[in-house]
């Protein structure tokens, strides 16, 4: 594989984030109201491709049946402290009303609270009543018992998640989750992540997996990047995990679904993502700017509460509109974070893609000056793309 000299016999590979791309028009155009956006994962169907990320800065019950009757999907953290405390509203603004300095401290604190198996079941039951999907999560060493609860509960989806994951995890501490055996022993469909290549996708796939999340690091609450050191552009981190679905597809006939996960808080680069090869995206923090968001404009990363190596912070994203608004609109500011479907839309139809699928073809061009050409004006004056 090519790639560029960083030292005497040390070759490394260009990869390439949002900021470095753009999506080249095609020969037509389409009224955006007649493209088509739904996604589907094994039997099931959304109207809108973008989901809600499982943190507790974003999903609450609440928020997720607001979101479900949008259309979409919003994933709750098992391991949070929707599940943790009786009465999390009083955690919540115990967070929200920290210090900068106490902030990550006190987060550590509240997560020491053991997890309450009777809340999973509660929690779950909250949102099926309203007649909206359920989609939940947990880390891999839980996924086998919280699977099972949630599968009885009621869940629509269940998600497993970690920094990275692979099939071959090694650990004499834990037992470690054995993916083709856990999504054979559940009627659900899987959705599993975080990862960023090919053959560990390729891997991923083959345990019968119905969805990957793609993404390690780019969250906007995220430290793991900083703290660790690893991670992949979502550019190109997305092109290889497609690719690996279609490799995937050919082999076997049953489609997988990718999920690009974090470093998106815009319209323009929830269209990167799609243009790059992804099924749906996962967002955090253009959520965490709701009205109906638990963190009262806060956000932080799922990895905040580690006991002893944080890898994510509290960041405050403040509150710019309601959930409707940043995904329908109208859009009452300037740089992309509100009407992010009708974005989707618009540039779909510029674009001159009828569907998910076609937009997965359109030409990217790597354009390095293309958030700074012509915007002098914008950026001196802080305004639309200049924020």
């Amino acid at each position: 594989m090519g790639g560029v000299y960083i030292g005497r016999g040390r070759k490394a590979r260009r990869c390439y984030g949002f900021d470095e791309i753009a999506l080249a028009p095609g020969p037509i155009t389409i009224n955006p109201n007649e493209v088509d956006i739904k996604w589907k994962i094994r039997d099931l169907a959304f109207d809108i491709p973008i989901l809600a990320a499982a943190m507790d800065g974003v999903v609450d019950t609440n928020f997720a049946i607001t979101m479900g009757k949008f259309g979409g999907i919003a994933v709750l953290n098992l391991e949070g402290v929707q599940t943790r405390y009786d009465n999390p509203k009083e955690v919540l603004d115990s967070i929200a009303n920290s210090s900068p300095e106490d902030a990550n401290h006190l987060v550590q604190n509240i997560y020491m609270e053991p997890i309450k198996e009777y809340l999973i079941e509660k929690r779950i039951r909250e949102i099926k009543s309203a007649g909206v999907p359920v989609v939940v999560s947990s880390i891999p060493q839980r996924a086998e018992r919280f699977g099972k609860i949630a599968q009885d509960a009621g869940a629509n989806i269940f998600v497993v998640q970690s920094t990275v994951t692979t099939v071959n995890h090694i650990s004499s501490e834990y037992k470690t989750l054995d993916f083709e055996k856990f999504c054979k022993n559940m009627n659900i469909p899987i959705i599993v992540g975080n990862t960023v290549s090919f053959n560990t996708s390729l891997e991923l796939m083959r345990t019968g997996i119905n969805g990957l999340l793609v993404g390690i690091g780019p969250g906007a609450a995220c430290t793991t990047r900083g703290v660790l050191g690893i991670g992949l552009p979502q550019v190109t981190a997305t092109v290889d995990c497609a690719a690996a679905r279609d490799a995937y597809l050919k082999e076997s006939g049953r489609y997988v679904t990718i999920i690009t996960d974090g470093g998106m808080s815009i319209g323009g680069e929830i269209c990167k993502a799609f243009a790059s090869g992804a099924d749906a995206v996962m967002v955090g923090s253009a959520f965490a700017r709701a009205s109906e968001d638990p963190g009262r404009g806060y956000h932080w990363g799922m990895a905040t509460p580690h006991a002893n190596l944080p890898r994510g912070t509290r960041i405050k994203v403040g509150t710019t509109g309601t959930l409707e608004e940043i995904l329908f609109g109208p859009a009452k500011l300037d740089d992309g974070s509100q009407n992010l479907v009708g974005a989707l839309k618009t540039s779909m139809g510029n674009l001159g893609v009828r569907n998910i699928l076609e937009m997965q073809q359109t030409e990217i061009i790597v354009a390095p000056a293309i958030q700074t050409e012509g915007k002098v004006f914008q950026k001196a004056q802080k305004v639309g793309m200049g924020k």
